[in-house]
């Protein structure tokens, strides 16, 4: 039998030949791309195949995990790292002529996902498959993705984000596994041969949905779970009708209309088309999902009894919600289940996670839109709110308020379905992603739910997989933490805090820093290929990298940048640390605030890059086209991370979790997980500044941002240089919107209120980041005591309180003394 080196030589040469029908010697990087991933495939199917087998043995109990976003990233090198093979390809590709750097360069981001939450799925599943666990993620494959961001003249440009996502070697087609989507249609009110109510949901179009499934491997590779991704096609019925007809065009017309469904992230409901597409988005995904959920289950099963005990069905924020009016239909419509049934057996499978505390952002669907699609679902909320208000009038009678408050149907003009109510409603276990978070959505978001069910409410802080964010993105820190204490925080990052006991060892320090340096370093060559500017490695990078956001407050960071260049320019005042700042991230391309900041980011830019009197002690740099890959390269070189949202308004941020670990300080509010990353590292380790929720709450009626900008001069001057001119100095009254919603549009963010205490905390920053054995001692604290921060922690809480789901025998991915089937070890020490 071969190793596996000469194995996996002998697949890269076979794919080589007959997947790309090339010969070795005329093999381009995209043909080595692709045959080194096909050969890698073989290794993970190998496991998945592997999985399946105990799962199904042990009639394991099952976790889908239902979302709109999976933002997966590049996964050549996240592969080979989890599988321990990747020294090993790396060698054998050397040895073939290829080099596995360049061939993993070739590799495009999957476009399944936006931001946080589609990174948090990514890193569940990752954590799934590492903990050896039966979760499998359900999502849609995107034939585009959000967008690819260009900057042109410093506006966002938006061009189109194609991934080949059919042609990807990653995902293997199930077209055996197809499902039928019915949409619009109507409802005929019949009874059945008993006399009962018995409606029939007739003359629906049909949508079909291909599955895809993407393996993703756990460290060790013991196991193997998936990502199925559901492409939608025309249904072959329609046209074959169509055809006959003669009326080939409108069979063209159609088949586009359908397929439309997965052709594009988040399409714009700014129309009424677009909006339409979105809800039949959603459903699609959460259709395919329990249809494909049923149809395993029924395998096995000969009756509903047992479907809580085997499947867990988590909703990763509302998108999803309509699983719960879809689950009720096929138990009652199609499985002829009693409501009471249908409704124990959808509460007690059904969890929901919400990420959002901005009303604005909670979903709703006008009633109107959802009795015109999908008119039997709409019917089945009705009745599950009928249910729900008379609950609630018989343990509050007299209590119309509360009855509004709770009612899934809102008053509005048009009335609309609150998704999260019928999420809330439809599912036995509530949960935030933050310990602030979870508090809030019990006290302020939804506190008549809490009432009424307060068992169902739960707290489960996100975490990210420190596979991706340490292991793979930073392999100087990486090398240096396991030659220190061993590689077991591969799997069980607590071990970290083994660290501590170096933190001020001058050697470990030096060596940590010179870590940092080469990583600084790696940046700087991007942004010089990427932005053309030349940053030097050894002034403070302070980064911000998120969606921009009018809450995130990327223009607060600005406001302290202008305020610097113009204590230079003015003043003769020049900032005790030189800086460069970073920024990356994407605005919705309807959202013209968000992308008027990402302008005046970029024109600040310009203006101060190119001034000679700053004398570089400033410079600014905004890197395009944020995405997981990127953000790989910009984490580690990171010193200072900016998490500085108005508190009260991020659910957790993880972007946060992943700069600390490796080894930014974080300059933030008490907001989201910020409050436990401090609590954790340690307030002397943590640069807080700003109002908390209860000082905004308190304040949000009578704040007047005008008297900040009369009383603080600092303020006033920033703000006139944005109003100025001094950055648009070819469009006047460019920035005017800014200092418009700063001073007449009552500045809902809080920047004015909070500017002066940010500018105090970035002064301390300064003053320790001269101090360079103090500072890498933070830093160094900050990686020890990050362990709470691992998406396995949080998996872990989820499977034990929310899911029940146990690893089935065998498939143990990592531990002690615990081996991978592919590669070394995984737990030497």
């Amino acid at each position: 039998m071969p190793n596996i080196k000469t194995r996996f030589q002998e697949a890269v040469r076979r794919h080589l030949k007959y997947s790309t029908a090339k010969p070795i010697e005329r093999a381009g990087r995209y043909d080595w791309f692709q045959a080194v991933s096909l050969a890698v495939r073989e290794f993970m199917i190998d496991g998945m195949l592997a999985t399946e087998a105990r799962c199904r043995e042990t009639d394991a109990k099952r976790l889908y995990y239902l979302s709109i976003e999976f933002l997966m990233g590049r996964t050549l090198g996240n592969t080979l790292h989890n599988l321990n093979l990747y020294d090993l390809c790396k060698e054998a590709l050397i040895e073939m002529g290829a080099d596995l750097e360049e061939v993993q360069e070739i590799e495009t981001d999957a476009a399944l996902g936006n931001g946080g939450l589609g990174r948090l799925a990514a890193c569940f599943l990752d954590s799934l498959a590492s903990r050896g666990l039966p979760g499998y993620g359900y999502g849609i494959n995107y034939e585009f993705g959000l967008f690819k961001q260009q900057i042109i003249n410093g506006h966002q440009r938006e061009k189109p984000d194609y991934w080949s996502g059919i042609s990807s070697p990653w995902l293997i087609e199930r077209p055996e596994r197809a499902c039928l989507v019915p949409l619009y249609g109507r409802v005929e009110h019949a009874a059945d041969k008993r006399g009962q109510y018995n409606p029939m949901w007739l003359d629906w179009q049909l949508l079909v949905g291909v599955p895809y499934d993407m393996p993703v491997v756990g460290h060790g590779g013991r196991t193997v779970n998936y990502l199925r991704l559901f492409s939608a096609r025309t249904s072959e019925e329609f046209d074959i009708q169509i055809f006959n007809d003669g009326d080939y065009f409108r069979a063209v017309e159609q088949k586009i209309q359908s397929e439309s469904v997965s052709k594009l992230l988040y399409p714009s409901d700014s129309v009424t088309a677009g909006k339409e597409l979105r809800l039949i988005q959603e459903y699609f995904l959460v259709a395919c999902a329990l249809r494909d959920i049923m149809q395993r289950y029924l395998r096995v099963h000969q009756n509903l009894e047992a479907f809580p005990h085997k499947v867990a069905i988590q909703l990763n924020d509302t998108h999803p919600a309509l699983a719960v009016a879809e689950l009720m239909r096929l138990l009652i419509d199609e499985r002829n289940l009693e409501w009471e049934d249908a409704w124990r057996i959808t509460r007690s499978t059904c969890g929901y996670t919400n990420h959002t505390l901005m009303p604005e952002a909670l979903e709703t669907w006008p009633v109107s839109l959802l009795e015109r699609v999908l008119p039997r679902h709409m019917q089945i909320v009705f009745e599950i709110n009928r249910r729900l208000l008379e609950t609630v009038s018989d343990r509050w009678p007299g209590d119309p308020g509360r009855l509004q408050r709770m009612s899934i149907i809102g008053e509005s003009d048009p009335p609309q379905v609150r998704m999260a109510h019928l999420a809330i409603t439809g599912s036995h276990s509530v949960n935030g992603v933050a310990a602030l978070h979870s508090q809030l959505v019990k006290s302020e978001l939804v506190p008549d739910f809490y009432d009424m069910w307060p068992q169902k409410f739960n707290n489960k802080t996100n975490g990210i997989t420190p596979r991706r964010w340490l292991l793979k993105a930073n392999p100087p820190l990486a090398a240096l933490i396991t030659k220190t204490i061993g590689d077991g925080w591969i799997t069980r990052l607590e071990r970290l805090q083994e660290l501590e006991a170096a933190a001020a060892d001058p050697e470990f320090q030096q060596a940590f820093s010179a870590a940092k340096k080469t990583n600084k370093q790696t940046l700087a060559g991007l942004i010089q290929r990427v932005c053309g500017i030349t940053v030097d490695v050894n002034t403070l990078f302070d980064v911000q990298i998120k969606r921009i956001h009018e809450y995130k407050r990327q223009l607060l960071n600005v406001m302290h940048i202008i305020h610097q260049y113009l204590s230079i320019i003015e003043d003769s005042r020049f900032p005790a640390a030189p800086r460069t700042y970073i920024f990356a991230g994407k605005a919705a391309p309807g959202y013209a605030a968000a992308k008027l900041i990402i302008k005046l980011i970029n024109s600040v830019a310009e203006v101060i890059n190119h001034d000679a009197r700053v004398r570089d002690r400033i410079k600014v740099v905004f890197i395009p086209d944020y995405r997981v890959s990127l953000a790989e390269r910009i984490i580690p070189a990171a010193d200072l991370s900016e998490q500085i949202s108005t508190a009260g308004m991020e659910a957790s941020g993880t972007g946060n979790m992943k700069l600390a670990l490796n080894g930014a300080l974080t300059i933030g509010t008490m907001d989201g997980a910020n409050v436990e990353i401090r609590e954790e590292v340690g307030p002397e380790n943590f640069y807080v500044f700003g109002l908390t929720v209860d000082e905004i709450r308190q304040m949000r009626s009578a704040y007047n941002p005008r008297s900040y900008y009369d009383q603080n001069d600092d303020i006033k001057r920033v703000v006139d240089a944005i109003d100025s001119g001094m950055f648009c100095p070819a469009e006047a009254g460019l920035f005017r919107p800014v200092r418009q919603n700063l001073l007449d549009h009552g500045d809902y963010y809080f920047h004015l209120a909070d500017f002066a205490a940010y500018l105090n905390s970035q002064q301390r920053v300064s003053e320790d980041y001269l101090k360079p054995a103090g500072w890498v001692r933070k830093s160094i604290l900050n990686v020890a005591r990050l362990g709470k921060f691992s998406s396995d922690r949080t998996i872990n809480e989820y499977a034990r309180d929310i899911w029940h789901i146990t690893r089935p025998a065998d498939a143990t991915a990592s531990g002690p003394g615990g081996r991978s089937p592919v590669g070394r070890s995984v737990n030497r020490r």
